[in-house]
């Protein structure tokens, strides 16, 4: 696949931008591997390109898999790219912690007018490394959001627990549930002990256009079914100047994603390797792929009306 390598030091953010081989006039940002050229994104990359779009996938920095104070202003950079390589109209696509921090996103920036989020929460998170420090594969930032504006760290949500404590849980958690990794207690326990704050929730009433969220209610690393009806709600009270598609199903994992878009990643196998990560999976094989088939054909629909509308 053709494409154009974006730095940090040229660029002001790390990502990589992939034409539409067909062309086309409508843009997304896509967060949904670790990194902006491993398996995961270059399968993202080619079902969003088969429904028309061109691509720009972005991750923190290159082989970093952990979100310390990202800065916004990179999206400002990669939207202004976007606009110059001819694209009328830009989407964001992220899962999990980026599935947050595609809400963020839109939510600062109007020239998003789509915005798609897997397992997202409804609030800043606490910055994280993944630097194995002290053997951990995971550990909390010392007081750092996942997200930083102009310099100055969003406010978050802070988690429960500290280094070492904080991998020791989820370590726990993980075995317990049979799970590849596994958090939702952690994060429960953390609202308990410090009930969010407004300022740590995401304005979602200032996103522009349409937003997708989409969960399962079987998922492990958080309650991200409560996160979106709780988006729902604020959309609501708020009376926001946007529409919402809610998309939640009681089987499908954290891994909520369209079907072809895992088949054309894993084609043999994908439904035994979500199997080996979560029990979930393993129980109800088929509901969690009737959940991901529907969630492919909402998405798809949603993309086809977004790119031939007027709006």
């Amino acid at each position: 696949m053709k494409k154009e390598i974006k730095t940090i030091e040229k660029d002001g953010y790390n990502g990589v931008y992939w034409p539409n081989p067909n062309g086309g006039k409508c843009g997304i940002i896509a967060m949904l591997g670790d990194d902006t050229k491993d398996l995961m994104a270059k399968g993202g990359v080619k079902w969003l390109q088969k429904r028309g779009l061109n691509v720009l996938t972005m991750s923190p920095a290159k082989k970093d898999y952990g979100h310390h104070n990202y800065p916004l202003e990179r999206f400002e950079k990669a939207i202004a790219f976007l606009k110059t390589m001819g694209n009328e109209k830009i989407g964001i696509m992220g899962a999990s912690t980026t599935g947050m921090l595609a809400l963020v996103a839109a939510s600062y920036f109007p020239e998003i007018t789509l915005t798609i989020a897997v397992s997202p929460s409804d609030f800043l998170m606490e910055g994280f490394y993944q630097d194995g420090k002290d053997g951990a594969h995971e550990r909390p930032g010392d007081g750092e959001s996942s997200v930083s504006y102009h310099g100055e760290p969003l406010p978050y949500l802070p988690y429960a627990y500290r280094h070492p404590e904080y991998w020791q849980k989820i370590s726990e958690e993980s075995k317990r549930r049979g799970a590849m990794v596994a958090s939702r207690d952690m994060f429960d326990e953390s609202e308990k002990r410090h009930p969010l704050q407004e300022e740590e929730k995401i304005k979602v009433e200032n996103i522009k256009g349409r937003i997708l969220l989409i969960g399962a209610e079987d998922d492990v690393l958080w309650d991200t079914c409560k996160y979106i009806r709780r988006m729902g709600d604020r959309l609501k009270e708020k009376k926001a100047d946007n529409s919402v598609v809610l998309m939640t199903y009681e089987h499908g994992t954290h891994f909520m994603f369209p079907q072809t878009m895992l088949t054309g990643i894993l084609p043999v196998g994908s439904g035994l390797f979500i199997g080996m990560c979560f029990q979930e999976a393993k129980q109800y094989p088929k509901e969690c792929k009737q959940a991901r088939i529907d969630v492919d054909a909402r998405v798809s629909e949603e993309l086809h009306q977004w790119i031939n509308s007027d709006r």
